[in-house]
């Protein structure tokens, strides 16, 4: 039976469903104004004007469902249900004038007893290539009896949100239904919406469930003795500390920590890359050969080799890369409880000291608090470091109000 969208009211007669990174290569190189291939292989896309996420156009819909769940304010901004369905409509209307799709069908978590199947549906082969490498990826057999997913994740980035649509401040917006498990993106091309957009949902399906979804990057002894986590907002070293060839590693980024242990959201990492350099951190630089995708960075036009330290376009240089590329992945990317718990700050003002051993009251404070600075570029219109209190180390990604994962945090502890 051909693969179709129908049931999503899009009709266009080309959709590509989990193509491979050749086909999406191809169709980059092809379709995509400024896409070419670095000389070790990666894909080089450009994400235009938007290079970091924009929290400040995210919005969540009030639904009578999530109501009493959601921590309301500055990270979870309320969108009417008619505003939402009219973004939908906006976006399904983009799609649906486009020559050609592409379907990403995927996983988030590793542990089956609380996977959620994640359908993306997008127009750019940047876009499809960069969740194939950041979900868990079906084998065949499992795409085959995939069924319908548990959320759809429409991606119409290059068109503007309109700005006189209720609830609206710009021609960006991020939304999300948990009563209809679906994500609209507009007016915004930058790949990581879709990323935290999945980790914004399992941050409110897994404490639910009882389980403490963290903000972390998490490895594990080569002799499966202890794993540890480093929690800590973006650009503050979680994936450069992850990648130690001493440990293996679990995930750079999105983790959860159940009565089992901790498991893994994704099926890849997405490093910051400025000033990336080959000596120190050699796990990174290795991983970013063919299915890699290289966002936003400088090359040089004839020779093709990458420029790290080039931020004329944005500080916020990334890779996309599949678990799979690092030699000490441990995969299924599933680990014990963890037997340390290191909270990663960006203290760009010099207020705490470099290391310091927290008591577990310490510890509760800390994470409530989740004193960091922002790191130039994660976040549009961030240039110099920003100092700033961040819930859980994760502030822009929660759903819930911060005490309930640190509540689960406590007991996990």
């Amino acid at each position: 039976m051909a693969f179709s969208l129908d049931k999503q009211g899009i009709s266009v007669a080309e959709i590509y469903r989990n193509p491979s990174p050749a086909f999406l290569y191809e169709a980059a190189l092809r379709f995509e104004k400024g896409s070419t291939i670095s000389s070790t292989g990666a894909l080089i896309a450009y994400s235009g004007k938007k290079t970091g996420r924009s929290p400040t156009d995210k919005r969540v819909v009030d639904e009578p469902e999530v109501r009493d769940d959601i921590w309301w304010g500055s990270v979870n901004i309320k969108l009417d249900p008619q505003s939402f369905l009219i973004n939908r409509e906006r976006a399904i209307d983009y799609l649906n004038t486009r020559e050609r799709l592409y379907v990403i069908d995927g996983y988030a978590g590793w542990d089956a007893q609380y996977q959620q199947k994640i359908r993306v549906v997008c127009a750019r082969a940047y876009h499809a290539l960069f969740m194939h490498n950041m979900l868990i990826r079906p084998t065949p057999a499992q795409l085959e009896t995939f069924g319908e997913p548990d959320y759809v994740i429409y991606n119409g980035g290059a068109f503007p949100a309109n700005r006189h649509t209720a609830g609206m401040t710009s021609t960006t917006s991020v939304d999300l239904s948990f009563a209809r498990r679906e994500f609209v993106i507009l007016g915004t091309e930058y790949a990581g919406e879709m990323k935290k957009g999945v980790f914004t949902i399992m941050n409110y399906l897994m404490p639910k469930q009882g389980v403490l979804s963290m903000h972390c990057s998490a490895t594990q002894a080569r002799d499966g003795s202890d794993t540890s986590i480093l929690f800590g907002l973006s650009g503050t070293g979680k994936t450069t500390l992850s990648a130690d060839p001493k440990r293996l590693l679990l995930g750079d980024d999105e983790h959860c920590w159940t009565d089992q242990g901790v498991f893994n959201i994704e099926g890849g990492c997405y490093a910051k890359v400025i000033k990336l350099s080959k000596e120190q951190e050699p796990d990174i630089w290795n991983s970013l050969q063919f299915g890699a995708v290289l966002e936003n960075v400088k090359y040089e036009q004839t020779s093709h080799l990458v420029d790290f330290d080039d931020t004329s376009l944005t500080e916020n240089t990334r890779g996309s890369y599949i678990l799979d590329s690092i030699p000490n992945a441990k995969l299924p990317a599933v680990g014990g409880h963890p037997k340390n718990v290191i909270f990663l700050t960006a203290d760009a003002f010099g207020v705490l000291p470099p290391v310091s051993k927290l008591t577990p009251g310490q510890a509760m404070y800390h994470y409530i608090s989740g004193y960091t600075a922002k790191v130039a570029g994660t976040e549009q219109g961030v240039k110099d470091p920003e100092p700033t209190f961040s819930a859980c180390f994760g502030g822009p990604f929660l759903v819930w109000h911060p005490t309930k994962y640190a509540e689960l945090l406590a007991e996990k502890l």
